[in-house]
């Protein structure tokens, strides 16, 4: 018993140093911004090619076969910008419900802080992948933010709306995200 206390306190911890990790690298990040263009109508469309696409507003999407397989546009990046992905990817019932507040919602037409990340999700694992949260210190403090609110045992509408009061001054216009209805 005491190996399994002992286990899940080193667990804890390693996940403790990667939240400090992936804080800092969005504290380096934080002087990006996001680009402004507008996206056209074409990225609504269902799209389940598996090739790399390249949307007009610059941003790239890349499909892998699972959460654990990077894309490549993050093969050469921080660790600490991989980390943040795959934590959006495996926490997309908490950010699907939290809006973005960098100008995706516009310039992306993201309707949430998880397609800054993670396009699409097949029921066989795979995911495109979307690069926008590459380039945007907004998108990745959102994400690790909202995470680790949860973590500390915040209810999903506790964690929106200390995200909400956060952003709502001095940032672009959210993303149009529903409110949580679980």
């Amino acid at each position: 018993m005491l190996h399994a206390k002992e286990s899940g306190m080193a667990s804890e911890r390693r996940r403790s140093i990667w939240l400090m990790k992936a804080a800092a690298l969005i504290i380096m990040m934080l002087l990006t911004a996001c680009g402004a263009t507008t996206v056209g109508d074409e990225q609504g469309a269902a799209h389940h090619s598996k090739q790399d696409h390249l949307l007009p507003n610059g941003d790239l999407r890349q499909w892998t076969s699972s959460v654990n397989e990077s894309p490549s546009f993050l093969k050469d990046g921080e660790e600490e910008l991989r980390l943040v992905y795959k934590l959006a990817a495996e926490n997309a019932q908490l950010l699907q419900w939290m809006p973005c507040y960098c100008g995706c919602g516009d310039s992306s037409n993201h309707r949430s802080n998880l397609d800054c990340f993670v396009h699409e999700r097949l029921e066989d694992g795979s995911i495109q992948w979307d690069d926008h949260g590459t380039r945007c210190g907004v998108c990745l403090q959102i994400a690790v933010e909202a995470v680790k609110l949860e973590q500390e045992g915040n209810s999903l509408d506790a964690v929106r709306k200390i995200i909400d009061d956060k952003y709502r001054e001095g940032y672009a216009a959210p993303t149009p995200t529903p409110m949580p209805t679980i």
